[in-house]
């Protein structure tokens, strides 16, 4: 051992072309991301942009200190959390009590009122029952009987998987619970298959999104609600088939990345699944009762779209009194470090929401004066918002503040609103949200860590490229 160590730390010079570009890159990114949001926030914080009337005038936006810093310490956390291998949500709680308590005077129950129990009980209720389910072989079942229907095309199966979350979604489910329900198989057979876990999370939740706007949908009744309350109202059909067709080009577009960097096939997935295994034959007595189980989920949420959380944990329990002697182990299956992730970012951003830092940058936005650019920037500020909070809470604030836009210019209502509702959900994919953390919490549990590292640079280019995409697909093009 001791020689292995001399050779690694001898300091030549091929040893350190090897070591010091992917150290150098990881610096200069951090270092380049921190540079370019202090210089955002500095063009936002003084004056917009240069040269332009309103940048000059004294009736513009501007930021409070008591809105400055939460801002600066929420970039603060994602370098931190970026670079090191702290849970950001633990920071985010810490954060929300910090600004709270002492910048803002908030007693700890006004912290926490926004405080998203509903989700947590979800992901504690998915991963508890679905851990189960892994651990008595029934999501092997479903793996193992996927891969026979596809007949070993298994380049078929994300896309299956896109088409399968698009049904449940335009059908009125709601999106975090559809990726709820395929994620267990959709990551179970990916790591079957060898297909990278993160194209085939990427692939639920873009199929999701793609069906997400339906007039039979939740988001989908909410935008037209809102805009027809604002007095814009728009084409429902339009906005779902906008909807759907920017997802599916952003997927393909994601099979083409992934075949760039050499991706599709994942080279780790023996480390993380017994592939050598023998194959699973007829289904036990507790695997036939979790398989049933699986069924009143779906009959129970999509049926009579009863709250999945507590639906998945009366189904736990129901199969803990199966296997009682291992109850304890199945508690251990609940991805609490998920859990901590979404609540503590959820609660510090509704922090941010609370002292106005959200309005501000819209505020800011719409005094740029071009109504192409105020548009492009309000789907970039919706969009990296929502890869933090909740999309449907940004939705419903910032389609308002399109009525000023589009009642000053020619933009399409429909393109202007369909271009911030597909930029608020596509982001999604970010394990900081819902459905990012139920992509991350059904990986492998030796996997998770480079799961959520991978996706999260994934999410980081939907957020750079996607509300750009939207923008210029829909609302110079004047297409709907």
């Amino acid at each position: 051992m001791t020689t292995k160590i001399a050779e690694k730390t001898t300091p030549t010079t091929a040893s350190q072309d090897q070591t010091a570009p992917p150290k150098r890159r990881r610096r200069i990114l951090l270092v380049t991301a921190a540079v370019i949001a202090i210089l955002g926030m500095a063009a936002l914080l003084f004056g917009g942009v240069p040269g332009t009337p309103s940048a000059a005038s004294d009736t513009e936006p501007t930021m409070t200190i008591t809105q400055i810093i939460p801002l600066v310490i929420l970039v603060v956390m994602f370098v931190v959390a970026t670079k090191w291998p702290l849970n950001i949500g633990v920071m985010g709680l810490v954060a929300s009590f910090g600004v709270g308590y002492f910048v803002l005077g908030m007693t700890d129950k006004q912290i926490l009122e926004e405080f998203p129990a509903s989700i947590v009980l979800t992901i504690i209720g998915v991963t508890y029952f679905f851990s189960m389910a892994q651990r008595n072989g029934s999501i092997d079942i479903i793996v193992q009987s996927c891969v026979r229907l596809v007949r070993g095309k298994t380049m078929m199966l994300p896309w299956v998987f896109f088409l399968m979350a698009a049904a449940l979604t335009a059908l009125g489910t709601f999106s975090p619970a559809a990726v709820a329900l395929l994620a267990p198989a959709a990551l179970g057979l990916a790591y079957e298959s060898r297909l990278h876990p993160v194209l085939m999370g990427a692939f639920v939740i873009n199929g999701a999104h793609a069906g997400g706007f339906s007039p039979l949908s939740v988001a989908g009744v909410l935008v037209h609600d809102i805009a027809n309350k604002n007095g814009f109202p728009i084409d429902q059909g339009a906005l779902f088939l906008a909807s759907f067709a920017l997802n599916f080009i952003l997927s393909a577009l994601t099979i083409v990345l992934f075949a760039l960097l050499g991706k599709l096939r994942d080279k780790h997935s023996n480390e993380y699944t017994a592939l050598d295994a023998p194959r699973i034959g007829r289904p036990t007595g507790q695997q036939f009762f979790t398989l049933a189980l699986i069924v009143a989920i779906l009959v129970c949420t999509l049926g009579f779209h009863m709250p999945i959380g507590f639906v998945a944990l009366s189904a736990g329990l129901l199969l803990a009194f199966v296997n009682i002697k291992e109850h304890q182990t199945f508690i251990g299956g609940v991805s609490w470090s998920t859990v901590l992730l979404v609540a503590g970012m959820i609660t510090y951003v509704s922090l941010l929401q609370h002292v106005g830092v959200i309005d501000t940058l819209a505020e800011m936005a719409l005094a740029l004066g071009a109504p192409l650019l105020i548009a492009l920037v309000l789907c970039y500020v919706i969009g990296v918002g929502s890869a933090f909070a909740s999309s449907t809470a940004l939705l419903t604030a910032f389609i308002p503040m399109a009525g000023p836009l589009l009642a000053t210019s020619s933009l399409s209502a429909s393109g202007t609103v369909a271009a911030l509702a597909i930029a608020a959900t596509v982001v999604d994919v970010s394990p900081f949200s819902t459905d990012g953390a139920l992509v991350v919490a059904n990986a492998r549990e030796a996997d998770r860590q480079r799961v959520y590292r991978q996706l999260m640079m994934y999410a980081g280019g939907v957020v750079l490229a996607a509300p750009a995409l939207a923008w210029a697909l829909l609302v110079p093009t004047g297409i709907m």
